[in-house]
């Protein structure tokens, strides 16, 4: 399953096809090119995917999609904070199998 995460951008540096930025999921910070959205200012929420931000999104598509990943439990796989819930941890043979946080074996 391919995954796009929603994060704030909170700092961005460089230009062109060598823009980046460090993006803020849920207090957890990431570097991620910015070279495909050209248009994103600091403080705008972005979908990144493997490192790359591939749309400029609003707060609340992005508050929508912090929420659904908190209730499927996709928010560990982020390294987020304790103090965010995300649910029980796996402990079947299908979370083994996934690599899921938590699964037992």
């Amino acid at each position: 399953m391919c995954l796009a995460v929603p994060g704030r951008v909170v700092e961005i540096t460089g230009e062109g096809e060598l823009r980046m930025g460090k993006v803020d999921f849920a207090g957890v910070q990431r570097q991620a090119c910015l070279a495909y959205v050209p248009e994103v200012r600091l403080g705008d929420y972005v979908l990144v995917h493997v490192g790359f931000a591939i749309s400029r999104i609003d707060e609340q598509q992005a508050m929508e999609t912090f929420a659904a990943l908190e209730e499927i439990g996709e928010l560990s796989e982020l390294g987020a904070p304790e103090d965010v819930d995300t649910g029980p941890p796996a402990s079947d043979e299908k979370g083994r199998r996934e690599g899921r946080p938590g699964a037992k074996g």
